[in-house]
């Protein structure tokens, strides 16, 4: 008795073992073990070796920037919401944030539709769920698979949501100073013009004065600084649409000044910090201080 108790026991450890170490192989585990707490987190930043870092879900789903929605409002509506659902999650904390993202950048909207919306540094986020082959009927809107990035780009209007952009580029109609609209040739009339702003939406321009790489403008004491701040950076993180061997960085009376083109960069004053604003365009006279394009022609 007390033998074949013996041969059972073996039996049994060596079934057990066996059991365990199948379960614990994820390829055959129809129940993987669960993903660490890092990609439980309900924003996180992936990476990229063309885009760099850029938020994602967690579930490792691409999120976007829409060029038209400087005002810090979405203006995805209709069909454009089918391909660009909005990005949201409720209830969101500190403590479901990845590394390297900080929950003041956060806040939520209500779209025109009705729906929550989660906004990074004033951006609504969305993802990209383009039209597919269909059945016959039509195509259908597909969720891009996690890890893609096929939405950057799109339309030069669309762009990964990154956490260091310098430089943002928006769609907007241009109102001046005196409340009139303006085309992008700066005469009198309706239109969006696509120009660049800093990383919160607010209107960068140019002065049609300065030479390449050279601020004529800025006083030495910074006395007319208050008028046209200078885009005081360093830094030149880009939409991937554009060229970065175009931007620049000089030296102003010790201050660190972005160029684009040869053009250096400068606030409005009179835009007052406020997302989209470009009240600069005719002031002193529409065309003195145009916003900066992506064609810009070279300074001289």
């Amino acid at each position: 008795m007390k033998l074949k108790l013996s041969k059972f026991v073996l039996v049994a450890i060596v079934a057990t073992t066996f059991f365990v170490s199948c379960s614990s192989d994820n390829s055959d585990n129809p129940n993987p073990v669960p993903p660490t707490q890092e990609t439980k987190m309900e924003v996180n930043l992936s990476n990229s070796a063309t885009l760099g870092s850029y938020l994602s879900d967690k579930d490792g789903r691409s999120l976007y920037f829409f060029a038209t929605d400087a005002n810090g409002q979405s203006s995805c509506t209709g069909g454009c919401e089918a391909a660009w659902p909005p990005f949201f999650v409720d209830n969101l904390t500190a403590d479901k944030l990845g590394a390297g993202l900080s929950f003041s950048d956060f806040a939520t909207i209500t779209t025109s539709s009705s729906k929550k919306q989660l906004t990074y540094k004033g951006w609504p986020l969305y993802y990209y769920s383009p039209v597919t082959s269909g059945d016959g009927y039509g195509g259908v809107n597909t969720p891009e698979p996690a890890g893609k990035t096929t939405g950057d780009g799109v339309n030069g209007t669309w762009f990964i949501a990154k956490p260091d952009y310098s430089i943002m580029i928006v769609s907007s109609q241009l109102v001046g100073h005196d409340g009139k609209n303006y085309k992008s040739d700066y005469t009198v009339g309706d239109g969006a013009t696509t120009y660049f702003t800093d990383a919160k939406g607010l209107t960068l321009y140019t002065f049609k004065n300065d030479n390449f790489n050279k601020n004529n403008f800025t006083s030495a004491d910074f006395s007319n600084n208050g008028v046209w701040p200078i885009y005081e950076t360093d830094k030149i993180v880009v939409p991937s649409i554009l060229d970065k061997s175009k931007f620049s960085v000089i030296t102003v009376f010790g201050k660190s000044q972005l160029t684009y083109n040869g053009w250096p960069l400068y606030y409005f004053g009179q835009d007052a910090g406020v997302r989209g604003a470009n009240k600069g365009i005719s002031f002193p006279s529409p065309g003195v201080w145009p916003v900066p394009v992506k064609d810009i022609p070279l300074a001289m």
